[in-house]
């Protein structure tokens, strides 16, 4: 198998513009003590973007508003929030939330 050099500039070319971004602020503020409230601040981006994924998702199914008994993610995600609630378990909500999914779909 021949790579071009072209093929193999692209490559090189889209990894630089996927790495870059990420690596950027990780070298940047390695050097700098963050104060409390933003390393907390931080802290919650992860959970935003999940939830956010997730509401479109379960909210949109298909790309149409999903408000009726025929979405089977709105009742999961009521057992996973049920679950989450009671027992504090990220597994437990994770097997309440696909089971009721799967025992629904």
């Amino acid at each position: 198998m021949e790579l071009r050099p072209e093929i193999l500039a692209l490559i090189l070319a889209c990894a630089l513009v996927t790495a870059l971004p990420r690596v950027l602020p990780l070298v940047a503020l390695a050097r700098f003590e963050l104060p409390g409230w933003l390393r907390e601040w931080l802290g919650y981006v992860p959970l935003a973007v999940l939830a956010a994924l997730l509401a479109i998702e379960v909210l949109l199914p298909g790309g149409k508003l999903g408000f009726s008994l025929a979405n089977p993610a709105l009742p999961a995600l009521a057992a996973a929030f049920a679950v989450a609630g009671w027992s504090r378990s990220l597994i437990g909500t994770v097997i309440a939330g696909v089971a009721a999914y799967w025992l629904l779909a």
